[in-house]
């Protein structure tokens, strides 16, 4: 019990402490969300990303075997989810909603956190390969199954070359190609914006938190939180062996795995009307139940 709260207090409670300041700001100032988020996702992850990648050692071997990884959760979560759902005889817009909160985890402002806590910058630049492998899918795979039926192929690859993150990384690849590097004005501009990531993240979640609804159609919602936080880590443990990954690698992607609902997932549901209720509920719920199942999972790992 001293461990688990010692792995608790550690790695857990900073990320509550400065996601409940976001909480408390939200609902005492009223404050939306939106223009952070914006900030978030079109400035200082991009930024993150080009950081981790400069600094990173991380050979194309081991970044393709992550990708990897994180494409087979989400396809084995798909698979779960809509199995359940088909259970359930749920109809098709609530489908579409436990399909992209069981199987888009937050590994974003709350698993690059943890992940930097736990493991330090070594297993930020793990977990981050992870993150942006589901935000990509999330924002191609996830947008057409919320728009099935609406939604073409291509509009959803339109979708992804619109992710800035991508951009990030394939600045990072361009002057790492280059004999001179990356020049030292851009290299510490987009450090400081990188250094400011984790933080504002965090305080987004808690807003977004702050702002969510009471939970509805608790049937789904269970299916949700046992895929998101039981059923997901379980199978990357299960499967991450095949890959061939570094013990950090594996550690890292195991606790990615572990995360709520992406905080994504309530956007793209609040954009396209599709069960935004439930998805903002789904997010909020398994949000506060994480710390349950990640601090003997993080127990477990380190």
């Amino acid at each position: 019990m001293d461990e688990l709260l010692r792995v608790f207090l550690d790695n857990l409670f900073p990320i509550i402490i400065v996601a409940g300041a976001g909480f408390l700001l939200q609902r005492l100032l009223l404050l939306d969300p939106r223009p952070l988020v914006s900030l978030s996702y079109f400035i200082l992850l991009p930024a993150l990303q080009f950081i981790i990648v400069i600094d990173s050692k991380l050979g194309g071997r081991d970044v393709m075997r992550i990708i990897l990884l994180a494409s087979t959760v989400i396809a084995l979560c798909l698979l779960i989810a809509w199995l359940a759902t088909r259970a359930l005889k749920l109809p098709a817009s609530l489908t579409a909603a436990v399909l992209v909160t069981a199987a888009f985890m937050n590994a974003g402002n709350y698993g690059l956190s943890l992940n930097q806590l736990a493991f330090r910058d070594d297993g930020l630049a793990w977990a981050s390969i992870f993150f942006v492998t589901i935000t990509l899918w999330a924002n191609a795979l996830g947008v057409f199954i919320l728009t099935a039926g609406k939604s073409t192929i291509r509009h959803a690859l339109t979708e992804l070359v619109k992710v800035p993150a991508l951009y990030g990384i394939l600045a990072a690849l361009f002057f790492k190609l280059l004999p001179f590097g990356v020049p030292s004005p851009i290299y510490r501009a987009m450090d400081l914006l990188a250094a400011a990531t984790i933080t504002v993240m965090l305080l987004v979640l808690g807003m977004q938190i702050g702002k969510s609804g009471l939970p509805v159609h608790p049937g789904p919602l269970m299916v949700v939180i046992a895929i998101r936080l039981v059923l997901s880590p379980g199978l990357t443990w299960l499967i991450s062996p095949a890959f061939s990954l570094p013990p950090l690698a594996r550690s890292t992607s195991i606790v990615e795995a572990g995360m709520p609902s992406a905080v994504l997932t309530s956007i793209l549901a609040l954009k396209f009307d599709v069960e935004p209720d439930f998805v903002t509920g789904a997010v909020f719920i398994s949000t506060i139940l994480s710390p349950l199942t990640l601090t003997p999972l993080l127990s477990l790992l380190q």
